[in-house]
């Protein structure tokens, strides 16, 4: 059973590799690797590659391996294998700070980091705060209070959204609508490197707590029996996860579905043991939404779809596949 565990691992890694590269390939016009490999590009189509195009698949490579490891972590967290990032209001509250700055249309960046993307990351902080503050003051930090409060958030955020869409200028509203789609449009390797401490922090935070999960995911009691400190690694598991999910939506938008799919598809083939789950989760995340993305640069090229969309459009059936095959109230452990 490990050997088979360790070639799905060395099969997706290997499917990482080929998948970047030939998304770093395909767009409205085709580049060649080799002729990348063999510096013989036009200088045109070089600045393209290396400034567009490789900084775009890494975007979303980064992105998906993120949303796909939160999602793991949220569905051991809470038991519920319907469970996602976005479950708990992280990207409703990110969506309502980036639409207040489009809205009132202040510019301004710090560090080099554009005003939008601030906004929605204080907007994502301030989702997780009041998730964490409601779940606290009801019932203490359970699974159930926190999954109930983000619910309540994230539509409280989603009326704000709606109601700053409304008293805005056309242009404006278009602008929302088209952030809340989600969008990989990058430009150069910034945020790459403005997203990276959030992934990286995140993902070696659940990484380090996958014994942890493992005994969650069988239930609080006997996590408690093990020596296991629920609240501690709860209130840990929330905040790292969280933060890592409102850094990914502060740059790229929210983009669905991605933390929902990406966890089931690598434990149907993988298991449920999160020591090889977690980095399963990471290569299959990231090469799921790279593969979104290419699939959104193409259909209707030379335009784009917003990636975003694309995910969307796989998740809802998806979603409803879980339900009628009752996956989604089978144990997750």
């Amino acid at each position: 059973m490990l050997t088979r565990k360790a070639a799905v691992l060395t099969g997706l890694a290997v499917l990482a590799v080929v998948v970047i590269a030939f998304g770093a390939a395909i767009g409205g016009r085709f580049i060649s690797v080799l002729k990348v490999l063999g510096s013989t590009l036009p200088p045109m189509e070089s600045e393209i590659f290396w400034k567009i195009r490789v900084p775009r698949v890494c975007t979303a490579f980064l992105a998906g391996s993120g949303l796909a490891l939160s999602g793991m972590a949220f569905q051991a967290l809470f038991r519920n294998a319907l469970a996602e990032p976005f479950t708990l209001g992280v990207a409703s509250g990110a969506s309502f700070g980036a639409a207040l700055y489009v809205r009132f249309g202040v510019p301004f960046a710090v560090l080099g980091v554009s005003g939008t993307s601030m906004c929605a990351f204080l907007g994502a902080a301030l989702a997780i705060s009041l998730v964490y503050g409601l779940s606290k003051a009801r019932k203490g930090l359970s699974a159930a209070s926190m999954l109930l409060a983000g619910v309540a958030v994230s539509y409280s955020f989603s009326s704000a959204i709606l109601f700053t869409q409304y008293v805005s200028s056309p242009t404006h509203s278009l602008q929302i609508l088209r952030w809340v789609m989600g969008g990989l449009e990058v430009v150069g390797f910034r945020t790459v490197l403005d997203m990276l401490p959030f992934v990286l922090i995140g993902s070696a935070v659940i990484v380090y707590l996958t014994h942890e999960l493992n005994l969650l995911s069988t239930g609080e009691d006997l996590a408690t029996s093990r020596g296991v400190d629920v609240k501690r690694v709860k209130r840990l598991l929330f905040l790292a996860t969280s933060l890592m999910v409102g850094g990914i939506v502060s740059f790229c938008g929210p983009i669905g579905f991605v933390g929902l799919m990406a966890p089931h598809m690598c434990r149907m083939v993988i298991g449920s043991d999160h020591r090889y789950l977690a980095p399963a989760s990471i290569l299959f995340g990231g090469i799921f939404l790279t593969l979104c993305d290419m699939l959104a640069r193409v259909v209707i090229a030379p335009a784009e779809i917003p990636v975003g969309v694309v995910t969307a459009l796989l998740g809802g059936p998806f979603f409803l596949w879980l339900l009628l095959t009752g996956s989604s109230e089978r144990s997750i452990a």
